[in-house]
């Protein structure tokens, strides 16, 4: 059967290109811009990529379209698919359908950390036996891949709240009928298509409909937002997660983590109020060790002992794109990480800063996503990067508001990758640790700033 996907090189669709090729189907696709990591798999597979959205693509007559949600009405491809009559579905819809209907699915949701633990998620499950499928929004390094297929009952899957298509605006993870559901968080995002946060709250409740009274939901103890879901109506047990020290000593929480270093690094994990071990891990950051309670609560719902998931992590690898350490010159360390929401960004520069003490952190935020170049989260930008000691903002065309830097000093405000690539340079201290923010391959700003302070400091 031949599988055509429009809009191939995104993350997802690239994932769903891989899991048809590994139950046999045909695979091509098109797409406008395509950059590693997801060009490199897509190569490996050996799926051929057409250039653009032209009707012409359609001339082979493929068995079923998959429409990316990046797809919209006047597009050449879109109108010949529809005026054609041809077979077409949505990503989340085709992955219901051919991947999900007879698993045990494992869906992360929130705002924040899906796809970290996600992967976690999926690392225990590996680690322990499961032999998980998954599809998830990131390479895995202990997998190196997105996305895998196999004859396992269980399948972790990133569930994400954008709309899943042109022709079908609900959220995309109503697709997905978990059994096992985490909601991570839940904050204001996606201005593009959500008005307010009552009105995502309202997509997440369509997700909470659908998860099975024997199955369970994992929740953040301390969410307004996750309690106003649950109010609406809930049908499924609930379990919560906090690393919050109040919590832990009124036993408020079903999953409670203490730190035994600040960065939470090292932790004590406890179920039910009874100590289950310690986790000794690669990562760091408070949100990183909630992270790590949801997907040791998730696995332990599929059969997972707590000892066994907390060993497991041990030897978790963190997802590309996650504080990931680019390179270091002259002891200037260079980090990629892709924040991009206010509470994201913060949540990464207090987990740096716990970890490498008074060292000087200059970050660098990519104001790229549809929220942040319509002004949604501009009032708290300021206070999410307090923990850098330099902060650039990268501003593209797009946006049409202007920052108040009044309140804080070291606050600048950049044009281009190469110009702030230039002031980096110029500023740069041995011993600094530079921290990039973005959710797009922002200019491959982290190989053109290494190569410039490799010439300056050779």
């Amino acid at each position: 059967m031949h599988l055509h996907i429009l809009g191939i090189c995104g993350t997802f669709m690239g994932g769903i290109a891989r899991l048809a090729i590994q139950k046999g189907y045909q695979v091509t696709g098109s797409d406008k811009n395509c950059y590693p990591p997801m060009s490199t798999q897509l190569e490996s597979l050996g799926v051929g990529i057409h250039q653009g959205f032209d009707a012409e693509q359609l001339d082979s007559k493929p068995d079923c379209v998959v429409v990316g949600n990046a797809m919209s009405r006047g597009l050449d491809v879109i109108e010949a698919l529809l005026n054609s009559n041809q077979n077409y579905r949505s990503g989340p819809q085709w992955l219901n359908e051919n991947i999900l209907h007879d698993k045990w699915v494992i869906a992360v949701a929130g705002t924040h950390g899906k796809t970290s633990t996600a992967s976690m998620v999926t690392w225990i499950l590996e680690a322990t036996g499961y032999n998980p499928g998954f599809l998830i929004g990131g390479v895995l390094e202990n997998f190196g891949m997105s996305a895998r297929y196999t004859d396992s009952p269980f399948f972790v899957v990133e569930a994400d709240e954008y709309d899943t298509a042109f022709f079908d605006k609900r959220s995309k993870f109503v697709h997905y009928r978990a059994r096992t559901c985490i909601l991570n968080n839940l904050e204001f995002d996606h201005a593009d298509i959500f008005k307010d946060l009552e009105a995502i709250e309202t997509q997440f409740h369509h997700l909470v409909r659908t998860v099975p009274s024997h199955g369970l939901l994992i929740k953040p103890k301390r969410s307004d937002a996750l309690e106003r879901v649950i109010a609406k109506g809930c049908w499924t047990e609930t379990q919560s997660f906090s690393s919050a020290p109040e919590d832990l000593n009124a036993n408020l929480s079903d999953w409670q983590a203490v730190k035994r270093e600040a960065d939470g690094s090292v932790c004590d994990i406890y179920f039910a109020g009874e100590l289950k071990g310690e986790l000794n891990w690669q990562l760091i950051g408070d949100h990183n060790v909630d992270n790590a309670l949801a997907a040791i609560a998730a696995a332990h719902h599929v059969g997972v002992t707590c000892e066994d998931a907390i060993k497991a992590l041990a030897s978790f690898k963190n997802v590309k794109r996650r504080m990931e350490l680019k390179g270091v010159v002259n002891e200037i360390k260079v980090y990629d990480d892709f924040a991009h929401h206010p509470t994201a960004i913060k949540m990464t520069l207090q987990g740096l800063r716990n970890k490498v003490g008074e060292k000087r952190i200059l970050g660098v935020v990519d104001l790229r996503s549809n929220t942040m170049k319509m002004g949604g989260h501009k009032d708290t930008l300021m206070d999410a990067v307090i923990n850098a000691d330099l902060c650039v903002f990268h501003s593209p065309d797009a946006i049409d508001w202007q920052f108040d830097f009044s309140r804080l000093d070291n606050r600048i405000d950049l044009p281009s990758p190469e110009a702030i690539v230039d002031y980096l340079v110029d500023v740069a201290q041995s011993g600094d640790c530079i921290l990039i923010m973005s959710n797009g391959g922002f200019g491959d700003i982290h190989n053109k700033l290494l190569q410039a302070l490799t010439q300056k400091w050779k």
